[in-house]
């Protein structure tokens, strides 16, 4: 399409582009490409100003450049220009002869149900559901409208799943909690039968867990996404908007406020809570509560102003020792020469 195209389909982000004052450069675009990658006729971007010396030597034929340093807005442009030339596979709507489909599911309109797929009694799907190879549905289940669930995931009894989620290859949505008690014989199980919530939205990456809990729900909030190998433990609350990376882990019972961003291999400790907007950088470990706003790092986590500080004198330790070895010696002359 024209670079005119784009720009029109890309009205809602910014209203500022080049064809304002350049109005005879609009090239076709045929694709997109990362900047040192792209050739003539594709469009590429820029996420920062460290990547600026890139303007003058990609050979792409147009740009997309942040208004602000915010990498979500810088994401947000790439990604939905990516949409208009990248279509992901989405099979026709049919039901494939080897899979097995309860008499009494209900399936909605324009369903895609792959091979082997298994869907047991009670089972509601909502219009134009795709179902990938191997699926696995437990009874009781319900799936929103455009829901995709790809290959070799397995959502358990009860789970309700809301319209417009992504639950990737691999994925467990509501198996049973860590639900176990000491007792003089060893370890009582306790039953979970609690059911998991994910609301409109939600995507779920590879190999991530969302386990139900004893009892009441464990809930995941409208629009939020977490990637592969995430763990929610039995009766987490997680608000909307929140983002949450490779292998965090958060025990029963946490409770995450709405737009709240933990990166990679972030734990969190029973029963915390954590405020609206707060952020934990990698491998943080978070044992007690966070207030709105805050950002945290380190184990356990401390406030990251108060850890880059730390962190500073940390690599000094070598020289400041043999300063302190210095010192004692000075000490310990004096005190023979007393």
């Amino acid at each position: 399409m024209k670079f005119s195209e784009i720009i029109e389909k890309l009205a809602l982000l910014s209203e500022s582009h080049s064809l304002t004052f350049c109005s005879d450069r609009d090239p076709e675009i045929n694709g997109v490409a990362a900047i040192d990658e792209a050739v003539c006729n594709q469009l590429s971007y820029i996420e920062g100003a460290k990547f600026a010396a890139m303007v003058t030597k990609t050979a792409a034929s147009a740009l997309i450049l942040p208004l602000d340093s915010k990498l979500q807005t810088q994401a947000s442009d790439r990604g939905i220009a990516i949409k208009l030339f990248y279509h992901p596979y989405h099979p026709s709507p049919k039901i494939e002869p080897t899979a097995v489909v309860s008499n009494d599911a209900i399936l909605g309109k324009d369903v895609y149900i792959g091979d082997r797929v298994v869907i047991k009694a009670g089972v509601k799907i909502g219009d134009r559901v795709c179902i990938h190879p191997n699926v696995v549905i437990y009874p009781d289940v319900t799936i929103g409208d455009r829901t995709i669930l790809h290959a070799n995931c397995t959502i358990h009894e009860r789970t309700q799943i809301g319209s417009d989620c992504v639950i990737h290859s691999g994925a467990v949505i509501g198996a049973e909690g860590f639900g176990f008690v000491p007792i003089p014989q060893g370890w009582f199980k306790i039953e979970q039968s609690g059911r998991t919530v994910l609301e409109d939205g939600v995507e779920i990456g590879c190999n991530s867990n969302v386990d139900r809990p004893t009892v009441g729900e464990t809930r995941i909030g409208r629009n939020t996404k977490l990637d592969n190998l995430v763990q929610i433990g039995h009766g987490c609350q997680i608000g909307q908007n929140c983002a949450f990376a490779a292998q965090v882990g958060l025990a029963g019972g946490v409770k995450v406020g709405d737009r709240v961003i933990l990166a990679g291999q972030v734990g969190i400790a029973n029963q915390a809570k954590i405020g609206n907007g707060a952020i934990a950088t990698a491998k943080s470990g978070i044992h007690n509560d966070i207030k709105p706003g805050e950002i945290v790092s380190s184990y356990p986590a401390i406030p990251h102003k108060l850890y880059l500080r730390i962190s500073a004198i940390y690599k000094r330790l070598p020289e400041m020792y043999q300063t302190l070895k210095r010192l004692q010696k000075k000490l310990d002359d004096v005190e023979i020469d007393k």
